[in-house]
């Protein structure tokens, strides 16, 4: 998992990703939002990122099945909270990541969602492999082994 950059805000974070995921390589990506949106994400609150995922339609790629909830100063022309938002990557980035999906079985998942030092809300996708049930447990008892070795270390010092 990469360090926190200075000045990232998280307003909301995938955390069984990288339990039901092996990630093969994280990328940011910028999103295209509305005012009620960006407003509802500063507020920072319900946002649920766990069910998305991005796909590749048309040409572009957008996130489906993410939840930002209706901004409540917001009035008619509120967003919908699960609409399909689209992400903005660089075309060559793009065609990596399709050619790595389609050809590889492999799955674009969000991992985090935060506003940069800029204030300017971005998403880290994941290029994801499915864990199977014996990977999730081996991964585990690796961190778990990992962490004991750890302390074990230190109480020698």
């Amino acid at each position: 998992m990469p360090a926190p950059d200075q000045g990232r805000k998280v307003a909301a974070t995938n955390r069984k990703a990288r339990h039901d995921f092996a990630i093969e390589r994280t990328l940011e990506a910028g999103l295209v939002l509305t005012g009620t949106e960006v407003k509802s994400l500063r507020a920072a609150g319900g946002i649920a990122i766990g069910e998305a995922h991005a796909v590749e339609r048309n040409g572009e790629l957008w996130l489906i099945d993410a939840h930002i909830p209706e901004y409540a100063g917001g009035n008619r022309q509120n967003h919908e909270p699960r609409r399909a938002r689209k992400l903005l990557v660089s075309r060559v980035e793009m065609n990596k990541l399709i050619g790595a999906v389609t050809r590889e079985g492999m799955a674009l998942v969000p991992l985090q969602l935060y506003f940069n030092a800029r204030g300017i809300a971005k998403l880290e996708l994941g290029l994801a492999k499915g864990r199977k049930k014996a990977d999730k447990r081996e991964a585990i008892a690796t961190r778990d082994w990992k962490r004991s070795q750890a302390r074990l270390l230190a109480t020698r010092r």
